[in-house]
């Protein structure tokens, strides 16, 4: 990967804008079927995968829906509906697949560089949320792709799954948990980076410290590229036939400076998170997992907490939060007017409707500006009742850019939590907008970017895919014996049996 300028004749077949995640997993796609194609990818910062993908700036779950207990909403009449939970996990399994695929094809580090095995928890309280916990147990258990999902709401056992958060409880308190010991961390900053160094051995060009100001579109039906040297101030021009745009909070200004008719009416709500951090010893061996509880009643799903072990850069330590915090800001590395310059005439409309049916959400993020040290504390004590405030850190993780939209339905605009993908000039352009699960479900979000952007092509390339993804255009969920096959596929190569 370079700081060099990017070249006055550069004309490559395929231009990514950022350097996260996203473009790595489409540079890593595009090697695959179209290893013919010149592809070149422009980061803004001095190194690739320093936003949204960074380590600390992404919880790295794996989202596989093991523990995440808003995928998993029960109805009025108690019942828990798996199908937004199987969706993501199946999604991630396609992740699992492809990573295994290019280590098996000799992606420089070994697979505990961005994964390592970690059990998932979802952990409730209270007489209500112990019969909601056994009804998701029920509801997921029966499915093939959460086969092994424990219950238990015996207080001993579950100090033996968690024993930091169980330590000091209550013993009249009523607990229930499940557990997944084939839940993951996933280190998205490094895994993005070790794609990208793949994808350059193989011809890919990646220029760091290279910002991407605008896209046009020519007359021949190419994109004008406008890159601005960070360093030097120089400006140069980069014409191609496709462009991705995967630049995080940064996508949707790039989307809008290119015209296309289909970012009308998009808008964008940043929230940054904030999490509090351990890397005592004794605190982080007697966590040895990923726990996620419930939001509170009539907070929005942003603010499920979580306590996970990350094993970071050789480091364990536990994370706790989101504390929610605002900025302007669409990257952490951006300008306090990212979010006014975002206002379009054809966005403004259902950005107010969106601010307005969504007060609650503006009255938690002043409760949680507002939230002093010891209020923070307070929430922590809930989940590690013997907390101590010396032994945790405040720090801010990544800035999310939640996705603003027209209600097909209604015409009014709705905040939506999860991701979108946008694609305009007779598939000549795309970008991603849009958080969570993105990082987790980064191929098969780039795979329909394939689809839909290159659907000609896909009858060639299928052959590939399926090499590459042996479940590609089948359902996992649909064909057990294939699913054996990959889970004991996956689990060796990415090296996370015991």
């Amino acid at each position: 990967m370079t700081s060099s300028p990017v070249p006055d004749s550069a004309n490559p077949d395929v231009v990514l804008i950022g350097g996260g995640i996203m473009s790595a997993t489409l540079a890593a796609l595009l090697g695959v079927v179209a290893p013919h194609w010149h592809v070149s990818v422009f980061e803004a910062g001095p190194d690739v995968a320093a936003e949204s993908s960074d380590a600390w700036n992404n919880a790295g779950t794996g989202h596989a829906a093991l523990c995440e207990l808003n995928y998993t909403p029960a109805g009025p009449d108690g019942r828990v509906d798996p199908t937004k939970a199987a969706t993501i996990n199946e999604q991630f399994q396609v992740s699992r697949q492809f990573w295994s695929h290019l280590v098996r094809g000799g992606m420089t580090g070994a697979p505990k560089e961005f994964i390592t095995p970690v059990p998932h928890i979802g952990f409730v309280t209270g007489e209500q949320g112990r019969r909601y916990m056994r009804a998701r147990h029920d509801a997921m258990a029966a499915h093939p792709l959460f086969e092994g999902l424990e219950y238990s709401d015996d207080a001993d056992e579950i100090a033996s799954w968690l024993p930091l958060m169980m330590a000091g409880r209550d013993p009249r308190e009523v607990v229930a948990a499940t557990r997944s010991t084939a839940g993951t961390d996933v280190n998205f900053g490094s895994l993005a980076r070790l794609m990208l160094e793949d994808a350059a051995q193989r011809g890919t060009t990646v220029f760091c410290e290279q910002r991407v100001q605008r896209l046009d579109r020519d007359t021949d039906g190419r994109w004008i590229v406008s890159v601005r040297d960070q360093r030097t101030g120089e400006r140069r021009v980069v014409r191609t036939r496709f462009v991705f745009v995967g630049a995080g909070g940064g996508a949707l200004p790039l989307l809008q400076s290119a015209g296309i008719p289909e970012i009308a009416g998009f808008g964008g709500f940043p929230v940054s998170g904030r999490f509090l951090r351990t890397n005592s010893p004794e605190l982080v061996s007697a966590h040895q997992a990923k726990v996620y509880g419930q939001a509170a009643v009539g907070a929005p799903p942003m603010s499920v907490p979580h306590l996970d072990l990350r094993l970071i850069d050789g480091d364990h330590s536990l994370l706790f939060g989101p504390y929610a915090g605002f900025s302007p800001k669409f990257l952490k590395a951006g300008s306090l007017l990212d979010l006014p310059k975002s206002v379009r005439p054809g966005n403004l409309g259902p950005m107010l409707a969106a601010g307005a049916a969504n007060i609650p959400l503006t009255a938690y993020l002043v409760r949680e500006l507002l939230a002093s040290q010891d209020a923070r504390h307070e929430t922590l004590t809930d989940f590690v009742p013997t907390a101590e405030q010396h032994d945790w850190e405040l720090i801010t993780a990544g800035q999310r850019v939640q996705v603003i939209k027209k209600d097909p339905h209604t015409g009014r605009g709705v905040l939506q939590f999860g991701t979108e993908l946008v694609v305009g000039g007779q598939g000549s352009i795309a970008g991603l907008l849009g958080a969570s699960p993105g990082a987790s479900t980064a191929v098969s979000a780039m795979l329909a970017l394939l689809e839909r952007c290159f659907p000609d092509r896909i009858p060639a390339w299928r052959p590939a895919l399926q090499e590459a993804i042996p479940s590609y255009g089948r359902r996992l969920a649909e064909d057990p014996a294939l699913l054996a096959e990959v889970r004991a596929d996956t689990m060796q190569v990415l090296e996370l049996t015991g």
